[in-house]
Formats: structure tokens, sequence, C-alpha cells
């Protein structure tokens, strides 16, 4: 038996002011930093502005199209049967996998060199857009492994 109790009912997300998406406000949401808002926005409309005058196009759709990208469509979770644990590949359901991609791009943003955050995030939308950069390689990376231990998917519980 689990000893988890049940899941807290999830509040809805207002949409963001500019593009009114509540995908953006997810994005800000995970990208701040000590509570700081603002300063995520910020963040985050400078890079889609950096991205517009790269490439000519609306920074809003290179985001979207690089969240579909990094979404990966299956993972492995560790199951234990008899002692051994095994990694098991299952489904990865839609919204998790939005949170994956956005936790994936907004990580692999960070770890970039760059001068400032806005064009860190704006270069991985652009290269996850185009399948490049660390994010696209970490989908591949979970694809390759929960491809690998499709022999253990009837452990799936």
């Amino acid at each position: 038996m689990s000893r988890r109790t049940t899941a807290v009912k999830k509040r809805p997300l207002q949409p963001d002011a500019v593009y009114s998406d509540t995908m953006v406000t997810a994005f800000i949401n995970y990208m701040m930093r000590d509570g700081k808002k603002t300063t995520a926005e910020r963040v985050f409309y400078d890079a889609m502005e950096i991205i517009k005058s790269k490439t000519g196009d609306e920074g809003i759709e290179v985001m979207r199209a690089a969240m579909e990208n990094v979404k990966p469509a299956l993972e492995v979770k560790s199951r234990r049967v008899g002692g051994v644990t095994y990694q098991v590949p299952i489904e990865v359901s839609v919204e998790r996998r939005q949170t994956l991609a956005i936790r994936w791009l907004v990580r692999y943003a960070r770890e970039r060199k760059g001068r400032s955050m806005a064009e860190k995030l704006a270069a991985e939308f652009m290269d996850a857009k185009n399948d490049t950069g660390g994010s696209v390689k970490k989908r591949e990376d979970t694809r390759k492994m929960a491809e690998a231990n499709r022999a253990f998917s009837h452990y799936r519980w």
C-alpha cells in the first residue's frame, strides 16, 4: 500500500499578460528564483525579443516549437521486484511532458556559457527548435534508456 496521501488539487495558472498563454506562465514560474517573478518575466520577454531580432520569427512560436521538440514520450521509473530494482519504461503524461520540457530547457540554458540569462535562454530555444542543444540531447538520452530497458516493460504497474 502506498504511503502517499491523495494529491492536492492543482490550482489553475493564470495566462501571462503579454501572450495570454498559461505555458508561458508555467515557464516563468519555473525560472523564478527567490520569489522574484518580475525578474524572471523580464528575462523571458528579453529572450523573446532576442529571438525575434536574430531569426525574424516570433519568439513565442520558436518557444512552442522548442517545447514540442524537447517533450519526452517515454521515461524510466525504478520498480523494485523481489530485491532487484528494474528501470521500467513508462509513457509520460501530457502534463509531465510539459513540466520536463520546461525543466530541461531552463536547466540547460542556465548551464550555457554566455553573457546574460536572456541570451542563454534564447540560444537554448533556438537550438531546441533546430533539434540540437542540451535539452534535446537529454530527451534523446531518456528515450534511449527507455528503449534499452524495454524488456522490463511487463513490470509496469
